[in-house]
């Protein structure tokens, strides 16, 4: 999946826990609505739905489960972006405009993302780490 999708999909789901959900909910229905018109009530009974289950995991403290609703709107963009590859610059715009910046500081810092990529040959090695690395090699 785009790493794109990915952001969005996490964005969306976290934006739901917020005090800003309602603004970022219109701004995630407005955009459906113009990249898939006759999707967006149904999108808007989904993204409520969806609400009610991340709230009911963050009080139950049930991280896999609020997983598995980031899990099912990655999958509902992906498909969007897979039928039609030009939406992933509008799903950048989304995420940067009305979804990101909606989020608590702790939630931004889940939504970005990277995507590490290494080569070697002969006997050449590649450490890579998202975070603290240390190689001791004699």
């Amino acid at each position: 999946m785009d790493s794109i999708v990915l952001a969005a999909g996490t964005a969306v789901v976290s934006a739901m826990a917020t005090e800003a959900w309602q603004q970022a909910r219109t701004g995630v229905v407005a955009w459906w609505g113009r990249v898939r018109p006759d999707q967006a009530d149904g999108v808007d009974a989904a993204l409520e739905e969806s609400r009610n289950g991340v709230l009911a995991a963050r009080q139950a403290h049930d991280i896999s489960r609020e997983q598995a609703l980031v899990d099912d709107w990655q999958v509902r963009l992906h498909l969007l972006v897979r039928e039609d590859p030009a939406l992933v610059g509008e799903l950048r715009r989304l995420l940067d405009e009305d979804l990101t910046p909606r989020l608590p500081v702790q939630e931004q810092t889940r939504v970005g993302s990277i995507v590490m990529k290494a080569t070697a040959s002969g006997r050449g090695r590649v450490y890579q780490s998202g975070g603290d690395l240390h190689v001791t090699e004699r």
